[in-house]
């Protein structure tokens, strides 16, 4: 298995696109990288130096729609004829279908609503998306959880991995200390996955990511690949680290709440992570508003005209969160 490090400026940086079966005569690659002409250099260097040729890619694997994953699908697909496979969740996406784009739009702009986001933030954020990196639609297979896909070093199975995205697929195999994951965006080294922003069409964006993580503890996989940056040597042990995180945010928000409640997802976002820019002024409300959500779901707040309402000033977070960490 070859992996190529792509250079990304806009999401969490350092992209990876890995190669199974470079040398053969049907490779399989997961992940694309972002519809950039500079991206698109550099996959094709990093192809050309595992001794792939384009026109010999059979299949694509996709984690899922954000065009920093499936951006340049489009264009291999033209080139190759290599089938393109993403979870049916984020398929329609993938594929620019205009109802599933239309969707998601009419989503996005009632939540900005719904979070209070001011005219100029809304006007920025609004700007930066217009400038699509999706790049050229491929012709999509949609797959579902459990689904089995040969590649020359051995068969994969998709596990899907809500959370970050509602389609967020990882592939799991046979390494050689034991089962290993592909893992998207569900479990990164470095940076906690966005949850609430990176895909508002995800309900409950919060309690699916903590069941994703609960699944990857349980797997006990003995590494995972993940799609930015390096790789992960104890994927059980980075999982509880996350939850940790989430535990900790929570009780950030509650103290938002406690000082300035009743309050927004923007205000609350604003006190956790101040001035935001581009691609953030949607994340980071956005997972202000996963942690609401989270807590309105256990009747310790309750959205209101004026903002998230507390309901229970000190509620045992024990029972809103899973029990896995060390």
């Amino acid at each position: 298995m070859e992996r190529i490090t792509l250079e990304n400026t806009v999401f969490e940086g350092l992209n990876n696109v890995y190669v199974l079966g470079a040398g053969s005569d049907a490779p399989t690659l997961i992940d694309t990288g972002v519809a950039t002409v500079e991206t698109r250099a550099q996959l094709d260097e990093g192809l050309a130096d595992a001794g792939v040729a384009i026109a010999d890619i059979e299949q694509i694997l996709l984690t899922h729609w954000h065009g920093d994953h499936a951006g340049l699908a489009g264009e291999l697909q033209d080139e190759s004829g290599a089938t393109v496979r993403a979870h049916a969740a984020d398929a329609p996406l993938i594929g620019g279908e205009e109802s599933a784009w239309d969707a998601m739009d009419d989503r996005q702009r009632t939540l900005l609503d719904e979070w209070g986001l001011p005219a100029e933030p809304r006007e920025e954020l609004l700007g930066f998306l217009d400038g699509s990196l999706q790049g050229t639609p491929p012709t999509v297979e949609p797959f579902e959880d459990g689904a089995r896909f040969d590649t020359p070093e051995g068969p994969l199975e998709a596990l899907h991995l809500p959370g970050h995205a509602a389609g967020l697929a990882g592939f799991a195999f046979d390494g050689t200390d034991g089962r290993e994951l592909f893992s998207g965006d569900a479990l990164l080294p470095h940076y906690t996955p966005n949850v609430g922003g990176a895909d508002v069409r995800v309900e409950r964006p919060l309690a699916q990511y903590l069941d994703t993580l609960s699944s990857i503890v349980d797997a006990g996989f003995a590494r995972a690949w993940p799609g930015h940056r390096d790789p992960i040597d104890d994927p059980a042990g980075r999982a509880r680290e996350i939850i940790v995180h989430h535990r900790e945010r929570t009780s950030n928000v509650l103290d938002v709440l406690r000082e300035h409640g009743p309050a927004s997802a923007w205000t609350v976002s604003a006190h956790l992570f101040g001035d935001l820019s581009a691609i953030h002024i949607l994340h980071g409300p956005g997972e202000a508003y996963a942690h609401l959500e989270h807590l309105s779901a256990h009747d310790v707040t309750e959205p209101t005209d004026d903002g998230y309402r507390l309901l229970d000033s000190e509620p045992d977070l024990d029972e809103l969160f899973p029990a896995v960490a060390e």
